[in-house]
């Protein structure tokens, strides 16, 4: 709806994005080299170099702000929104940027310059947002670039759709009020909803309150008036949307399409798809790989002291399921007996568990029997950011008391997660655990599994649940 709404406006704003880019370039060369020149530098590097480099800033302006998300209609309507990730995304520029000037080796740009370019750079982007902001202000008051929106019907999806209009008038879109059926009256309201009047006297309605947009959103009690909407809707010079009530139904990436003209809602799905999938697959395969690098000390010292302390293996495999519900043999270092399920069969791990051995006592407090997984990750089983597998033994179980427990399952299994570092983990509230998978999975980002796995260093080892 907003996407519509502001598409003008938000091929206007890239395209001023990129000028502003050119701009800051520029400004950051002259303070670098001639106003500010701090720190000194002793050779002025030739301009032409620069402005060489303003194609390629440019092209990768355009790919970063749109994969980051700078340009969704939201963001676009609402500067607080917006500044939050015009900084996540001026950051993915500096990294890319880095990245670009390391690999050419013709020239040396220099790397004071770039920050001084971020810096330029997102000082402005903020400014001409609140410019935009301002002048949209003045559109509206004016009644520019406004759409008058009514509603029909009394579905539970009401109550959040007119939250959500109403954190968005100063995008323009204005709710005027509620629309009886031919059976109902002004006594039917919905969160304090203006009563425009009845569907009979829907010519009258539409030209006081000058209505661009009528949104239906029967009940399943309402629906039989539907085609009776469609025969009026249809005879006046509105925008006539529907809002599905879906029910019981868990809404996951819920998306909207059309497939050769026939109107699909899709309400559950991974966010995992497309170039999303492949920048997650590229961030788990160099994390793992680079983590191996960093800990194969460790992991040669435990490898030696399982040996020397209990007999058995070094490695414990045991099956886990992972995406789409498919199990796979994940790896950790072994911190029991060899026969630790012969008597108990499959069990939690509990404070007390005679089954650990010494040294796994203190692998597991410290979450370093967990290391091997990262050949899992590399073989692409699992990922370093997702909910943590579970045996399937146990969700056979849970799935039948857990709502919505299989819907972690869209998404790869990970080393560690949002339940993790918020302390649920080992024998904890499963519900709590599940709510914060699902929490995750909603609302995925790069981002979200970077500053995950920051926060994993400072807290995700050591907890009190973990034996």
């Amino acid at each position: 709806m907003l996407k519509r709404h502001n598409q003008i406006l938000i091929t206007v704003i890239f395209l001023l994005d990129l000028l502003l880019a050119y701009v800051a370039w520029e400004l950051a060369y002259y303070l670098r080299f001639f106003w500010l020149n701090f720190p000194f530098a002793e050779v002025t590097p030739s301009h032409s170099q620069y402005l060489k480099a303003v194609a390629v800033l440019l092209v990768l302006t355009g790919i970063v702000f749109t994969f980051t998300g700078v340009y969704h209609s939201h963001r676009v309507a609402r500067l607080s929104h917006g500044a939050i990730h015009l900084i996540k995304a001026c950051f993915w520029l500096f990294i890319t940027l880095l990245a670009m000037a390391f690999f050419y080796r013709k020239f040396s740009y220099s790397r004071i310059h770039m920050i001084y370019f971020m810096g330029t750079f997102l000082v402005l982007l903020i400014l001409l947002r609140g410019l935009v902001q301002m002048v949209l202000r003045t559109l509206h008051k004016r009644g520019w670039h406004t759409r008058n929106i009514a509603i029909i019907g009394t579905s539970q999806m009401v109550d959040n759709f007119v939250e959500t209009l109403r954190r968005y008038r100063h995008a323009g879109m204005i709710l005027k009020g509620r629309i009886g059926l031919p059976n109902q009256v002004s006594s039917d309201s919905l969160k304090n909803l203006s009563y425009l009047g009845n569907m009979n006297d829907i010519d009258a309605i539409v030209a006081k309150y000058k209505i661009n947009q009528v949104f239906i959103a029967l009940s399943n009690d309402e629906k039989t008036d539907l085609s009776h909407l469609y025969d009026v809707l249809f005879d006046q010079m509105v925008d006539v949307k529907i809002i599905p009530d879906l029910g019981p139904f868990k809404q996951m990436h819920t998306d909207v399409e059309s497939f050769d003209d026939i109107p699909i809602v899709t309400i559950i799905q991974s966010p995992l798809d497309g170039w999303n999938a492949v920048l997650k697959r590229l961030l788990d395969f160099w994390g793992a790989l680079v983590a191996i690098v960093l800990f194969s000390p460790v992991m040669l010292i435990i490898s030696v002291l399982i040996k020397l302390t209990s007999p058995g293996p070094i490695l414990f495999k045991q099956e886990r399921m992972g995406l789409d519900g498919v199990t796979f043999q994940t790896l950790k270092f072994r911190s029991m007996r060899v026969d630790a399920e012969s008597r108990t069969g499959a069990v939690w791990a509990r404070p007390d568990d005679d089954r650990r051995t010494l040294l796994g006592t203190v692998l597991r407090k410290t979450s370093l029997d967990e290391l091997p997984q990262l050949f899992n990750i590399l073989k692409g089983e699992m990922s370093m950011v997702g909910p943590r597998p579970e045996r399937p033994v146990f969700i056979r179980d849970f799935k039948n008391k857990i709502p919505h427990y299989m819907l972690r399952h869209k998404v790869k299994a990970g080393l560690t997660g949002w339940a993790q570092i918020n302390g649920w983990r080992g024998n904890t509230s499963l519900e709590k655990r599940i709510e914060c998978d699902l929490y995750y999975i909603e609302h995925w980002s790069l981002w979200f599994d970077i500053k995950i796995l920051v926060i994993t260093i400072f807290k995700g080892f050591i907890n009190p649940h973990a034996y």
